[in-house]
């Protein structure tokens, strides 16, 4: 009998010790309509400095980024990036103009960190389209404010084949 007793006042000590530690799950509510704002006025920031092709305050990289293009190794670091994007500028042809748009986000349930598709439009000085392309973006929040950690792009140029020297043919005797 004593064994019981004391088996059932350990289980409920147990339990009450289980429940009470418990950890409280706070409801975090995110506003998707807010957080896509946000990542539209980054994306509009980023071309206003092609456009302009000046290399102002760039706020859009996270130091420590990583950025995945077409037919490049990955360039990792800030700085590396910003060479890049240099290199972008100085042959930005003039006239042309860049836009970038959010076409999609995920954000994480605390929205701290944000994936965006996007699209991306080159026109000329007509605004006629010269080429499109698209690209994923991973967004974090750090210190108030959304910078892009990793990022990579597509263009829907098409494939450029180079030319195979042709193979000298032999006569056949």
């Amino acid at each position: 009998m004593k064994n019981k007793i004391l088996n059932s006042i350990v289980f409920i000590s147990i339990l009450a010790f289980v429940i009470g530690c418990k950890p409280k799950t706070q409801e975090v509510t995110i506003d998707k309509v807010q957080i896509k704002n946000d990542i539209q006025a980054i994306e509009n920031k980023m071309a206003e400095m092609y456009n302009n092709r000046e290399l102002v305050g760039e706020e859009y990289y996270a130091d420590d980024a990583t950025s995945f293009s077409q037919n490049k190794p990955p360039l990792v670091g800030k700085s590396a990036i910003d060479q890049s994007i240099k290199e972008d500028l100085a042959n930005f042809q003039k006239g042309n103009q860049i836009a970038f748009v959010a076409n999609e986000i995920f954000p994480s349930n605390d929205g701290n960190q944000v994936i965006e598709v996007g699209s991306y439009r080159v026109s000329d000085s007509t605004s006629t389209a010269i080429y499109t392309g698209n690209y994923m973006a991973l967004f974090e929040k750090r210190d108030g404010k959304y910078v892009c950690i990793r990022d990579m792009a597509a263009s829907d140029r098409p494939k450029i084949e180079i030319a195979k020297p042709e193979e000298k043919k032999e006569d056949k005797k």
